[in-house]
C-alpha cells in the first residue's frame, strides 16, 4: 500500500545492514559459523550474538538482513523478486516491511514507496518517494533520511567482493562474477550526487565497511 513515512526517528541515529561479506570479520564472527551458513547448515540469524554491540541501535535491514535477528526494525527491499524468492519470510517478519517495486504496491502487509524518477541519482525529499539509484541500499539511506535521522551508520556497504570472492555475508543468491563487477559499478555511480545531497540536509554517513568501493 502507498505510503508516507513518518519521522519516527527525527533528529536521531540508525543503522543500515547491506548484504557485504566485510561484516563478517568486523564483527568476529567464527569462520566455522559462517561456513555453515554459507552451506546452508545453519540459519543467518545464528550471527545475531555477534552483532550485539548494535543491537541497541535503530536498524534499516536490507534484503536478507532481515533474518539477522529480532534487533532489527525495518526491512527494505527493492527488488520484486526478492518479494517472490522470500515472501513467506517477509510476511511473517516482525517490523517495518517497505519498498520500492513498482508491482508490490497493492500488498497490505509491505508499505510501497514510488521510485522518484524526476532524475536519476540524489536523495528525494518528498516522503512518499524514494531516489533508488540503482540499488537497494542506496534507496535505504533515502527512507532513513525520511524517518528524520542525522546521522547513518552503514555496515556492509562494500561494493567489492572479499578476498575468497564472496558477494554478501550469506549464500541466499549470488550472481556470475562478470555481471556482478558490472552491477556494482552501477552502484556506485549515484553516490557522489547523494553525498552532495546529504551534505545539504546536514546529515552525516558514516561508511563502516573498511574496504569499501
Amino acid at each position: 500500500m502507498k505510503w508516507k513515512v513518518p519521522k519516527v526517528w527525527d533528529g536521531g541515529q540508525c543503522v543500515i545492514i547491506g548484504g557485504g561479506p566485510s561484516i563478517i570479520k568486523q564483527f568476529g564472527i567464527p569462520e566455522e559459523l559462517v561456513k555453515q551458513v554459507y552451506s546452508g547448515r545453519r540459519d543467518i540469524s545464528c550471527y545475531a550474538p555477534y552483532l550485539e554491540p548494535i543491537h541497541d541501535q535503530k536498524i534499516i535491514a536490507v534484503n536478507m538482513a532481515y533474518k539477522l535477528g529480532d534487533f532489527t526494525d525495518v526491512l527494505f527491499f527493492g527488488d520484486p523478486n526478492f518479494w517472490r524468492m522470500e515472501q513467506e519470510g517477509i510476511l511473517g517478519y516482525y517490523g517495518l516491511k517497505v519498498t520500492c517495486g513498482k508491482s508490490l504496491d497493492k500488498i497490505p502487509q509491505v508499505k510501497y514507496l514510488e521510485k522518484d524518477r524526476s532524475r536519476a541519482y540524489g536523495i528525494s525529499t518528498d516522503p512518499e518517494k524514494l531516489m533508488f539509484n540503482f540499488n537497494s541500499g542506496s534507496a535505504a539511506i533515502n527512507l532513513a533520511v525520511h524517518f528524520g535521522v542525522k546521522r547513518i551508520i552503514l555496515l556492509g556497504f562494500d561494493m567489492s567482493l572479499d578476498t575468497r570472492n564472496n558477494q554478501h555475508w550469506h549464500k541466499r543468491y549470488s550472481t556470475e562474477k562478470e555481471f556482478v563487477f558490472a552491477t556494482f559499478r552501477t552502484q556506485c555511480y549515484g553516490f557522489p550526487t547523494m553525498v552532495h545531497e546529504l551534505t545539504e540536509l546536514g546529515v552525516e554517513v558514516i561508511n563502516c565497511s573498511p574496504d569499501s568501493a
